[in-house]
């Protein structure tokens, strides 16, 4: 399967979207390019974008590769991807309170009930708890893979602590010093709000009554490996950047410790995920979180970004849902398509799955950042049975899809410019209104042939520019 080139066309031809960069380029000398390469790599280690990998030895980070050819969307391109975040991401949030209240599409036998109440995500906890505006996912990650000319597929929704967005404003901040010539010749939409945007959108739900909003952002602290992300969001938008022991709750409002003594706080932006959030209402081991947290969101008194619960609606077994979300809660055919899905808990499906292991990707439904996956056609005999088993073992805990061809673009690498394959996360924020900066950070698979775009598994960005006509 031949990947659709983003620069070019089949004869080689440059897309409209490019001719202008391309034009460019060529005439910047290589050895202008070769240093603007290694200045790129040196401010970023001295900025610190780093990124800890699990599993490597304690106290390792890893520098994100950056590339400095973009990645470009033509304005007409990009207003069909937005309609479709738009629309998605408004059934996502619709789900996740009908799931939570009235449950009127597991009522209706659109979605079985099984699958999301007796999923590890559904938090029984939250069942009839009020949220500010009935929004669940303030901020939702949308990864987006390009199959074809003008075929956007979601790969997935990420609507817990989707991560990643420093990346996006930090590649901009990048091209622009280092190039600030190309930017005078085209017009690139800018991303560099995002951090207004975001704030605007917490305290827009802040608890009704509340003028001023106290907004802050909730960290596991330094060993995270998004850290640098959390500590860099809460310093662009002027907030607060707390660790769980430096808040505290009493009468079930929650406050926040200052030298000037305690200051109330309205809206938290937390990036710690739901287990640690509180040790008294759910992992009672946790030191990251704030005990009591739990019963002041209940009571309506703080606003929690991303809600409790909102797993449920970015598990992979709920994926397969989404486009039956729409249709239920917006009356519509979804915009955007979703990449065809094999449940490996059903017998038919597992059974075509079985015999087609070395031709598709198999997912964890619970997984993330590429990892407790099999990618068929890169895998070896032995790693292939090995994850047969896996899947024998516990179906339901698996999805498989076709391998798709994703969309190339041209990439710097040791041997020059070479296509290399990536996706696209666009960031979506909703509050009283839906709201999205044009672009998103574009990841890049640097490895030849390879599909795994993400950053703890060697993967790069690229700066990604929305043209404004």
């Amino acid at each position: 399967m031949i990947a659709f080139d983003e620069m070019h066309a089949a004869d080689g031809a440059v897309r409209d979207s490019y001719r202008s960069y391309a034009e460019w380029l060529q005439t910047i000398p290589e050895a202008v390019t070769a240093r603007k390469r290694e200045e790129a790599d040196l401010l970023f280690h001295r900025i610190g974008i780093t990124f800890a990998v699990y599993g490597e030895d304690a106290g390792t980070e890893r520098l994100i590769p950056f590339d400095i050819v973009p990645r470009i969307i033509a304005a007409q391109e990009w207003q069909r991807i937005e309609q479709g975040l738009r629309q998605r991401v408004q059934a996502l949030n619709a789900f996740l309170h009908d799931v939570y209240h009235d449950q009127e599409i597991l009522k209706a036998g659109r979605i079985p009930a099984p699958q999301v109440l007796g999923n590890s995500q559904y938090r029984k906890e939250m069942q009839g708890v009020s949220v500010a505006g009935k929004i669940y996912a303030h901020v939702a990650g949308i990864d987006l893979v390009r199959a074809g000319e003008g075929e956007y597929y979601v790969l997935e929704d990420n609507l817990r602590t989707p991560s990643g967005v420093s990346y996006m404003l930090e590649d901009r901040k990048m091209m622009m010093r280092l190039f600030p010539e190309i930017f005078t010749r085209m017009a690139i939409a800018p991303v560099e709000h995002y951090p207004d945007l975001l704030l605007e959108n917490l305290r827009s739900v802040a608890q009704q009554g509340v003028a001023n909003p106290n907004v802050v952002l909730l960290t596991p602290g330094q060993f995270n490996s998004a850290y640098f992300e959390h500590a860099f969001l809460a310093q662009q938008m002027g907030i607060e950047l707390v660790e769980g022991n430096d808040l505290f709750v009493r009468d079930d409002t929650v406050f926040m410790r200052t030298t000037q003594g305690p200051q109330r706080v309205d809206v938290i932006y937390r990036r710690i995920d739901d287990d640690f959030l509180d040790p008294l209402a759910f992992r009672k081991d946790s030191v990251l979180g704030v005990p009591g947290l739990f019963n002041a969101y209940r009571a309506g008194r703080v606003t929690l970004a991303n809600a409790v619960g909102t797993g449920i609606a970015d598990d992979k077994a709920m994926y397969i849902h989404v486009p039956e979300m729409i249709r239920f809660y917006c009356g519509e055919e979804p915009i955007l398509s979703n990449v065809p899905t094999w449940e490996l808990s059903k017998a038919d499906d597992r059974k075509y799955v079985l015999e087609h292991l070395a031709e598709l990707v198999v997912k964890e439904v619970h997984g993330s950042g590429g990892y407790g996956m099999l990618v068929g056609p890169t895998s070896s005999k032995a790693e292939i049975e090995s994850f047969r088993a896996k899947i024998l073992a516990t179906p339901g805990n698996y999805i498989a899809q076709p391998t798709l061809s994703l969309s190339t673009c041209p990439t710097y690498v040791e041997n020059g410019i070479a296509p290399r394959h990536i996706d696209l996360r666009p960031y979506v924020l909703s509050g009283k209104e839906v709201s999205m900066v044009p672009g998103g950070l574009t990841r890049v698979a640097l490895k030849e042939g390879s599909l795994v775009v993400n950053s703890s598994q060697g993967g790069g960005t690229k700066d990604t520019w929305v043209l404004e006509n």
